[in-house]
């Protein structure tokens, strides 16, 4: 499989908007979803040759009909030569100083709390974690994230809003009392010292198609967002092709040994369990890093139950079990530029979820473990939903190195 890596650059205001259900007002978001990229690459390849779309076994249905479709994913905010993932639900800081260390030193640090959790409820004990720093109380830290050199850095977008007036149709002049603002994203932060940056991924199979769509989308002036008829939404995006690497059995192989002497630690301090950790048992996360559409039964959820992994990854596991869950929910629509009509309104679970799974029989699991992070879990997947990062390294950050 090979991996496209995208370094999306703006060269003006972008209009990446949600609109919540029966709301009036758009919100600007602080990411380029997949399906906005790939609904623009879809679009301004049809523009440029109509037929590509009615060509059976073509690259354009290579890319977006067939059922191993590329997989757009979402495209975060991103220093330069950095790439940023989705901090987990189970990752907390401090309420009054907020962020990570290395940010600002009056910083309260960022740590996980996935691991002190589940050997706490082991040893029957409360865990309720106040920051290193001040002992004050702690809050769930979200957002977007990136390492460099064993530093952490948080990355977000600032956004405006601009006042447009409306235009007659007929006269082709300014409509009298109608003006209307649009919420962008800058095309510069830190008041124009810095570019604003995303990162994103493409991964698909056929290693030849996907130098070819490297290249298109480096040569082609792309825009993305809505507006983009006044002259919002212009980006420069450098896309370089790789050999699409797994590092799934690592990190589960990290997870197990520091979740292992963790629970030593615990035993340690408060003697024995209230149930012991079988030798035999393993266990694994699965950290969503989009939103995902999830559904059991022909029922939204917001949990991925056992039986509901066993199906997605093709494994029989009568023994596997979800040990926790953090998760919650919300709504996403948006517009389909071929058909020309509002998507359905889809109930999704938040990126940032976190799974916790344990079983005896992890063999089997280590390659349909990547084969899930290759190609996500849910529906509509190729839009970019459903991705997910198999035992996040994040999960190691305990409360007394708070990053």
């Amino acid at each position: 499989m090979k991996e496209i890596q995208l370094t999306i650059q703006a060269l003006s205001p972008l209009a990446i908007g949600r609109q919540k259900p029966g709301g009036s007002i758009s919100e600007a978001q602080e990411y380029i979803p997949g399906s906005v990229i790939r609904g623009a690459v879809a679009s301004q390849i049809l523009r440029q040759s109509p037929q590509s779309g009615d060509q059976p076994g073509g690259d354009f249905q290579a890319l977006f009909v067939d059922e191993g479709a590329a997989v757009f994913s979402n495209a975060y905010p991103t220093g330069a030569g950095l790439r940023s993932h989705v901090l987990p639900a189970t990752a907390v800081s401090s309420k009054t100083s907020p962020g990570f260390r290395t940010e600002k030193p009056s910083n309260g640090g960022v740590f996980d709390t996935l691991i002190d959790s589940f050997c706490a409820e082991s040893y029957g004990h409360l865990y309720d974690p106040s920051c290193p720093q001040d002992s004050g109380r702690v809050e769930p830290f979200s957002g977007f994230y990136s390492l460099e050199d064993k530093q952490y850095h948080s990355h977000s977008v600032a956004t405006r809003l601009l006042t447009k007036v409306g235009i007659n149709r007929r006269r082709a002049t300014a409509q009298e009392q109608v003006l209307y603002s649009v919420q962008v994203i800058n095309e510069t932060q830190k008041k124009g010292r810095e570019d604003t940056l995303f990162s994103g991924t493409i991964r698909l199979e056929d290693g030849e198609l996907a130098q070819v769509l490297a290249e298109y989308l480096t040569s082609s002036s792309l825009r993305l967002g809505g507006s983009t008829s006044r002259g919002l939404g212009k980006v420069k995006i450098e896309a370089e092709v790789n050999d699409y690497q797994s590092e799934t059995e690592r990190r589960v192989n990290a997870f197990n040994q520091v979740l292992r002497s963790r629970w030593q630690t615990w035993g340690n301090l408060f003697g024995s369990p209230q149930s012991p950790l079988p030798e035999a048992c393993q266990f694994f996360t699965l950290d969503l890093q989009s939103d995902a559409i999830l559904s059991e039964q022909w029922r939204r959820t917001t949990v991925i139950s056992p039986a509901m992994l066993c199906q997605m990854a093709g494994v029989d596991d009568p023994d596997l079990t979800l040990q926790s869950t953090y998760s919650t929910y919300d709504y996403r629509s948006g517009w389909n530029a071929a058909w020309g009509l509002m998507k359905d309104v889809e109930l999704v679970t938040t990126k940032g979820a976190v799974y916790l799974y344990s079983t005896p029989n992890l063999e089997v699991w280590l390659p349909a473990l990547a084969t899930l992070e290759r190609r996500g879990v849910g529906d509509r997947t190729p839009e970019g939903f459903g991705q997910v990062q198999v035992c996040s390294k994040f999960h190691h950050v305990f409360r007394e190195a708070a990053v």
